[in-house]
């Protein structure tokens, strides 16, 4: 019961960087490696909240991007 929770926690929290990997290429190395280190540099660096939300507005921006093309 308790991997069932931790499970459902874990898909409701990052669901959308599952989402990413699916769309990037469950095998493409570039873009794994890339979003590892996005996320690290979001944990680990004293400016991740300001990486945190830039990332997530070049994100948005981008995806604004792609439907209007």
């Amino acid at each position: 019961m308790i991997g069932v929770r931790h499970g459902a926690y874990c898909v409701g929290c990052c669901w959308m960087l599952m989402a990413l990997l699916f769309v990037g290429g469950v095998m493409n190395l570039v873009w794994i490696a890339a979003l590892a280190i996005l996320v690290l540099i979001e944990k680990l660096a004293p400016a991740g909240p300001v990486v945190s939300r830039a990332s997530g507005f070049v994100l948005l921006a981008w995806a604004v991007a792609t439907l209007i093309v």
